[in-house]
């Protein structure tokens, strides 16, 4: 029972949902450090974020993720196996972001494509000057992500020494084997890709979850994009991915895909 001093809490009280998507981004400053979700794949690209923080205009940003994406003209090239008519209308990864010269610095796995013939927004910025990497093995990455959600400031990795990636850390041994010491990487937003919610910003995830579900929480704000908003209760609270406490923000993706990242959703 509430105490006779204190109004009787309602979960009507929490609302996460956002109308639009340039509404959920829209105090995204320039010079942010964003979590970019996804494992280049359209179907769990947070792709309508990806185009509302393009639309912003804003720059100089931090781009944290496991590839630095193709770019519009090579995304069709992310699913070779299919007929055009089966690839989405509507996905934009990073690419999009580094084709505008938006981005500043990247934090990835993945910078360049694996194909000598294809060459990417980010490797052209990258070849000219124009941007900065730090190039980091996936599963540091994942983990580096990882521990800024759980709050462990830093941890030690046998993976990098005698590599570049471990250029002005701190290395230890230990039981004889050398170890590099690896901060947790915290984001001041993170976009990521969802398939259900509820309005409390309950996430269940379909097919890949990897980088989406690990870097919700690891921002002071995570906006997640989802395909369906569903009622409370209805997510089974055995089948949630991400509860709600790590999620600030849940924009639904509309029911008719646009074809450009120009036109507002």
């Amino acid at each position: 029972m509430p105490l006779p001093h204190q109004p009787p809490r309602s979960p009507t009280l929490i609302d996460k949902q956002v109308a639009s998507f340039g509404e959920a981004v829209a105090d995204i400053p320039s010079e942010a450090t964003i979590h970019f979700g996804g494992f280049v794949s359209p179907w769990n690209s947070p792709s309508y974020l990806v185009a509302a923080v393009a639309r912003l205009g804003i720059t100089d940003l931090t781009a944290i993720s496991t590839s630095m994406g193709r770019g519009p003209a090579n995304a069709r090239n992310q699913t070779p196996w299919l007929p055009d008519e089966l690839v989405p209308t509507d996905f934009w990864d990073l690419g999009l972001l580094a084709e505008l010269g938006r981005i500043k610095k990247g934090i990835t796995s993945f910078a360049v494509g694996a194909r000598r013939h294809l060459v990417y927004p980010f490797e052209e910025r990258l070849a000219a000057g124009e941007t900065e990497l730090e190039l980091i093995g996936q599963g540091s990455l994942a983990e580096r992500i990882r521990a800024a959600r759980a709050g462990i400031p830093a941890f030690y990795t046998p993976v990098g020494p005698g590599t570049a990636v471990a250029d002005g850390k701190e290395q230890r041994d230990f039981d004889g084997v050398p170890h590099i010491l690896e901060t947790a990487l915290h984001a001041d937003f993170a976009l990521i890709r969802a398939y259900q919610a509820d309005r409390h910003g309950n996430l269940i995830f379909k097919g890949a979850r990897t980088f989406n579900e690990t870097m919700a929480g690891a921002a002071t704000i995570t906006i997640a994009e989802v395909d369906q908003i569903v009622e409370l209760g209805d997510l089974a609270p055995d089948r949630i991915h991400t509860p709600g406490v790590y999620v600030q923000r849940i924009v639904q993706r509309p029911a008719t895909p646009t074809t450009s990242w120009e036109q507002p959703s």
